[in-house]
């Protein structure tokens, strides 16, 4: 494989990648609406007076593992923190050493790949698979983390459906919660223990609550949060309140799943229109080379298609707003 195959093929997969990306459903929405229900908690919170500390959780076994990978990476990482929440959003059993071992995997085989197979400079090889050892596992954990939310976000009607019954039959709010975590599957089963398990440790239940809605940064969760915020000041029926949440964020749901049904045709579009040039591309190259070799060459034609990249970048952005709905 020359030089410019490799090139172009990676250019390519790196350009669908974005693609992707950038056309993903569900990557921005509910943004505004978050900002909403953020404000909301901060109004909560005033005149409330601060309740005890939460409390230190067990050092997990992978820590210990990865003990100086764990230490160079809050030296290095600026917010760690926020790494740490989102492998607990995607429901790994990770720890940050662990995140940067498997990234250092990465490094090395794509560095072994395009170096030594491909036969590429060493410079381009290492900026490759430091591009990738980057960007890779960010990926995946975002689509895992998106994943586990929309799988939680399609039962938790049903968790709040038993809450409800829960409460009906004469149970207080900490049990019904706890036999959601009994009964209901993970990813709803798992966040619902460990809301009963953080009352069990001392924490009143709001703080466990927000606890869990800071780690999913989920819409659905923060108005099941601010329901029983709102009921322990104002008082009033906590099981209609809930029952009429449940019924919200099935109506949510359904406008969601026909908007994106109405939407699948522009979708569509743009995937073809964002992926046909670099199509034509690769085909014109196999079948002629020498044609289009001269915008790798020659200086004009690599500004030529490094405008062509941008242009078609600009292009992709657009076409991802314009087919992505806010609910």
């Amino acid at each position: 494989m020359t030089p410019q195959i490799a090139i172009i093929f990676v250019g390519v997969l790196l350009t669908l990648g974005a693609i992707g990306f950038a056309l993903m459903p569900g990557a921005s929405a509910g943004k505004n609406m978050s900002r909403r229900v953020n404000t909301v908690h901060t109004r909560l919170k005033k005149g409330r007076t601060s309740t005890a500390a939460g409390v230190t959780s067990l050092k997990r076994a992978s820590d210990e593992k990865y003990g100086a990978m764990e230490k160079l990476a809050k030296r290095v990482l600026p917010r760690s923190e926020l790494l740490r929440e989102r492998i607990e959003r995607a429901g790994l059993k990770l720890s940050i050493g662990g995140y940067m071992m498997l990234s250092l995997v990465i490094l090395g085989v794509v560095f072994a790949g395009t170096g030594l197979v491909a036969s590429l400079p060493l410079l381009m090889a290492g900026f490759i698979a430091l591009a990738c050892a980057v960007t890779l596992p960010h990926w995946m954990l975002g689509h895992m983390g998106r994943r586990r939310i929309n799988k939680f976000n399609a039962l938790f009607p049903d968790a709040i459906d038993l809450i409800v019954r829960g409460l009906r039959s004469g149970l207080p709010v900490s049990e019904s919660i706890a036999a959601v975590g009994r009964e209901m599957p993970d990813p709803i089963g798992q966040e619902f223990r460990r809301v009963s398990d953080g009352v069990r440790f001392g924490q009143t239940l709001e703080q466990v609550l927000w606890n869990v809605a800071k780690r999913l940064d989920t819409p659905e969760f923060k108005f099941f949060v601010i329901s029983l915020s709102v009921q322990q000041e104002t008082g009033g029926n906590l099981a209609e309140t809930l029952a009429n949440l449940a019924d919200i964020l099935r109506k949510r749901r359904q406008m969601r799943l026909k908007i994106r049904a109405i939407s699948s045709e522009a979708r569509a579009s743009a995937y073809i229109l964002g992926s046909l040039p670099l199509i034509m591309f690769a085909l014109l190259y196999l079948i002629n080379p020498d044609y289009e070799s001269i915008l790798f060459l020659d200086p004009r034609g690599r500004m030529v298609a490094g405008g062509g990249l941008l242009t078609m970048g600009m292009g992709v952005f657009v076409m991802s707003r314009m087919v992505r709905f806010e609910i």
